[in-house]
């Protein structure tokens, strides 16, 4: 079976034929990819290039692709002020069969290796200027503007999501409006950010989102460790005791504790503790 024969199911990359991709993307870009140190994600495959690059391919379904485009590491390049990647470099093609579109970005080498997966089961050896680029880059992001909406989990943030997100999981939520809105990565876990020097990557999700998203979304995926989650309501506590923080928080609980958790989700029990609090602080709001 080929990609172009998947329309009417889910892909996940890890397990689907890629070598023509990959291929297809050295002719177009002109350059060797490394086989040997391939990156393969369920969306997503990297690798770095003969060039001193790195090349990352998404394939994103066309009723994910024309809700607003999808050129988001393309369209982060204008940011200032916060550390990612530069980007070089871009193709897109559509699959046969116009199931999906394809995406290869190629951007500068990242500065060091991800801190790790998306869910620490350890606090990793963070320095503290680590944190504090950490902090300059993410309120850097947030005082510039973009048309772009994010699209966490690929889905357009919007009102009316937010309010279906938290009540399906906690339906005693009140007052779960929105009040303002900043540009956020929209995908910031302890897998898109390196160290021991800071660099944010994988930028296909950012746009418009509540304020205190990006925040709320690395405190979500610190919960398995104590300290580690301490640290970031420390460096991020503006955002996140926000009132739309505190709404943010939320949302990100409601996807680890909701009625899909994983039962083997180190997450959960924390999460569903620190809801039921946001929870009464948000009715007396």
């Amino acid at each position: 079976m080929t990609l172009a024969d998947t329309a009417s199911r889910p892909v996940d990359l890890r397990k689907e034929p890629v070598e023509h991709v990959l291929e297809l993307v050295e002719k177009r870009l002109g350059t060797t990819l490394d086989r040997g140190r391939l990156v393969l994600k369920r969306r997503t495959v990297g690798a770095p290039t003969d060039r001193s690059t790195w090349v990352r391919i998404e394939r994103r379904p066309w009723s994910r692709a024309r809700e607003q485009g999808w050129a988001g590491t393309e369209t982060a390049a204008v940011l200032t002020g916060v550390a990612m990647p530069r980007w070089a470099g871009s193709v897109s093609w559509p699959e046969p069969g116009d199931a999906a579109i394809w995406r290869a970005d190629e951007t500068s080498l990242l500065p060091a290796a991800p801190v790790g997966t998306a869910i620490l089961a350890t606090e990793p050896d963070l320095p503290g200027s680590w944190w504090a680029a950490l902090g300059a880059s993410l309120d850097a992001l947030a005082g510039q503007r973009t048309a772009r909406v994010a699209t966490p989990d690929t889905v357009a943030i919007t009102q009316q999501h937010v309010d279906e997100v938290i009540w399906s999981a906690f339906p005693l939520a009140m007052n779960t409006q929105v009040g303002s809105w900043c540009p956020a990565h929209a995908d910031l876990n302890w897998a898109n950010v390196t160290g021991p020097a800071f660099c944010l990557f994988d930028w296909e999700d950012w746009g418009m989102a509540p304020r205190g998203l990006d925040s709320a979304s690395l405190l979500g995926s610190s919960l398995a460790v104590p300290a580690l989650a301490d640290r970031v309501r420390r460096e991020r506590r503006a955002d996140l005791e926000s009132r739309d923080g505190k709404v943010m928080r939320l949302f990100v609980l409601a996807k680890i504790a909701g009625s899909h958790a994983h039962p083997d989700d180190p997450r959960v029990g924390p999460a569903r503790a620190e809801a039921e609090q946001l929870v009464r602080e948000l009715q007396r709001l």
